[in-house]
């Protein structure tokens, strides 16, 4: 933090020390720190409270951005956490992988750093859970009716909380043997470690949401049977299918995609390797594609031990 010649308090994101970058790739902790009390109170109240907040515009769902920006800047991070969880399911989730379209709608990011609206985010939504607000929320009535959410990811955890927040009996399938989708096999512990996904697991199970592993919808289940037994079913199927390059070599060994790599580098880092998986140990690894699923290939490499990484846009 400093002060330029007119006054403003100028933020500036200071980089973690080099000498800390061969410490932090030998685990699989998160990279990012939250903010303090302090730190978190001082970027909120940089907040200009804009006639018209272009930050709503830039955020996909709406968040109160300066509305919960000025009371965390007050210190009142309980009334704040609560504007927060008004619009937003999961800000732990979206408080460490968002890439934050908020700040680059942000009006003082004209002239110097936009508000770090999404690490503001973040420290309010750990501090939700340690003061007890973000609570399981039963229904208070039951509407009796059923719905089925195919899916485990941060969409179909979504539509489950929100249905059965609603008063909808609500059962969510999932086809791998643990539930998250992305959350858990997409991206990395370092990035998001995973109690954190089970802890908001373990909520929504609380709130009466059924969670089903290992069913495989149009194999152990039709689609038709669930239509039938349901009042209505969510498709939350995510994106798993991977866009292919038809260029020479693209079948050659050692050459795979981004998911069939990252799935089984996550079991590993969590104790459950797979047998015969693709491993960055010991290799030299092109990775090509620059955004944020090539940066957790980068990311992952390393800590699995790679020779070298070159990373292609």
């Amino acid at each position: 933090m400093a002060a330029d010649p007119r006054g403003f308090l100028v933020y500036e994101r200071e980089a973690p020390p080099k000498r800390l970058v061969a410490v932090r790739v030998r685990d699989w902790h998160e990279v990012t720190a939250t903010l303090d009390d302090e730190a978190a109170e001082r970027q909120a109240r940089r907040c200009m409270d804009c006639g018209i907040p272009f930050c709503h515009t830039g955020c996909p769902l709406g968040n109160l951005i300066p509305e919960f920006n000025e009371l965390a800047g007050l210190g009142h991070v309980e009334r704040a956490a609560e504007r927060l969880l008004a619009t937003n399911n999961f800000p732990e989730f979206t408080g460490r992988l968002c890439p934050a379209p908020c700040e680059a709608a942000c009006v003082l990011g004209i002239n110097r750093d936009p508000v770090a609206i999404e690490a503001i985010e973040r420290y309010l939504s750990d501090e939700a859970w340690r003061l007890g607000v973000d609570r399981p929320q039963r229904p208070s009535r039951s509407t009796g009716r059923k719905v089925v959410v195919v899916g485990s990811g941060p969409t179909g955890l979504a539509a489950a909380q929100q249905l059965r927040r609603a008063g909808h009996e609500i059962e969510l399938l999932e086809r791998h043997d643990r539930a998250g989708g992305l959350l858990r096999y997409g991206i990395p512990e370092f990035k998001l470690e995973k109690a954190l996904l089970d802890r908001r697991l373990a909520q929504l199970e609380e709130e009466g949401v059924r969670i089903r592993t290992g069913v495989r919808v149009g194999a152990d289940v039709t689609l038709s049977e669930l239509v039938a037994e349901a009042d209505a079913v969510v498709l939350a199927l995510g994106s798993t299918r991977p866009r292919d390059l038809v260029v020479e070599g693209r079948q050659g060994p050692g050459v795979v995609f981004a998911m069939d790599y990252l799935r089984p580098a996550n079991l590993e880092a969590l104790g459950t390797p797979i047998a015969g998986a693709p491993s960055a140990r010991d290799a030299r690894v092109v990775i090509i594609g620059g955004g944020d699923t090539g940066a957790d290939c980068l990311g992952t490499a390393h800590r699995q031990g790679a020779l070298s990484v070159v990373q292609l846009e």
